[in-house]
């Protein structure tokens, strides 16, 4: 089987490290000088248990996003891509994952927020896209270094009802024999929602202070903020119809936060980086989610205003 992780930053590094670990034949798809180091150099792979693993660059290919049309040995050729870049690239993956996919392959999204699998399956077809969300927590450092910090799963499933496509049976045991905890759902969209509710609560409240996640339990008025945003997602999840069942919303965000109290979100990562959000697919999704269901947001709404100005600002690069 021939895999393609796009978008090779801190979680598709994890992702490309982990499957290096089987038989299959891997593509990284990234650009500019990140697909050069990865070309160069390959992988270093800091792991959860304090190893760090050297994975050369002759365990994948490369292909620059940016460097011209995809190489004719990789055209139509990959069984699986997995799409882990950032939201504003999604439109661009999409179109490289329809080139370099066979007939039958299939996409799946792995990215944070809404949209992504759609845009996928206006491409490819919602029989040949799934959709996931990842919690397994990583950043990546400035010298090709990619850390895993906290091991979590995949969850994943299909846009329609149905029996499991065979690929995505292979591609769940691969990345169960990879240490990546696959999870199959048939509740594709809460699988989504779950996640989002989290991003919404954590992301952009550490980001605007510039703290880790652990802050969040530690200052009371980070914690309002961070659960009214949350309460303003799921009411908009619900009136789309999503079951959330009787998950405790507040002792949730509370287990996470404190399993990752030490982890810098990705969105100050952004931040800290001079690197545009996926605050547009967070915040700005549930947004206008509100608006066309005539749900009020405001709480959304101040956190998405206040990370376009820092991003639009520099402030923090």
């Amino acid at each position: 089987m021939r895999i393609a992780v796009l978008g090779v930053g801190s979680i598709g590094g994890v992702v490309l490290g982990a499957l290096s670990d089987t038989e299959t034949d891997l593509v990284a798809v990234s650009r500019g000088q990140a697909a050069s180091n990865l070309e160069m150099i390959g992988l270093i792979l800091h792991t959860p248990e304090g190893t760090i693993e050297m994975i050369p660059a002759d365990r994948f290919s490369v292909i620059d996003s940016q460097s011209g049309p995809i190489p004719e040995h990789i055209r139509n050729t990959c069984d699986i891509a997995i799409i882990c870049g950032k939201a504003s690239s999604t439109s661009v993956l999409a179109q490289i994952a329809e080139e370099i996919l066979t007939p039958i392959g299939l996409a799946i999204s792995l990215q944070n927020g809404l949209g992504h699998s759609e845009i996928l399956a206006h491409r490819l077809g919602r029989q040949r896209t799934l959709s996931g969300a990842i919690t397994h927590g990583a950043w990546k450092d400035g010298e090709s270094g990619v850390h895993w910090v906290g091991r979590g799963n995949i969850q994943m499933g299909s846009l329609d009802e149905g029996e499991i496509p065979e690929l995505a049976k292979e591609l769940l045991q691969i990345f169960e024999y990879s240490n990546l905890n696959p999870i199959w759902s048939d509740n594709v969209q809460n699988i989504v929602w779950n996640k989002l509710l989290l991003n919404v609560a954590i992301n952009p409240a550490c980001a605007i202070a510039g703290v880790r996640n652990g802050a969040l339990i530690e200052v009371p008025e980070l914690w309002q903020q961070a659960m009214s945003a949350m309460l303003e997602a799921a009411a908009i999840a619900r009136a789309s119809g999503v079951n959330l069942g009787d998950l405790d919303l507040e002792e949730h965000l509370r287990k996470v936060v404190e399993a990752t109290s030490e982890n810098r979100c990705s969105m100050l990562q952004d931040l800290m980086a001079g690197r545009l959000t996926e605050i547009d697919s967070l915040c700005g999704a549930v947004v206008e989610r509100g608006e066309s269901l005539g749900i009020p947001t405001p709480v959304n709404q101040s956190l998405y205003a206040l990370v376009k100005g820092i991003e639009r600002s520099g402030e923090f690069s």
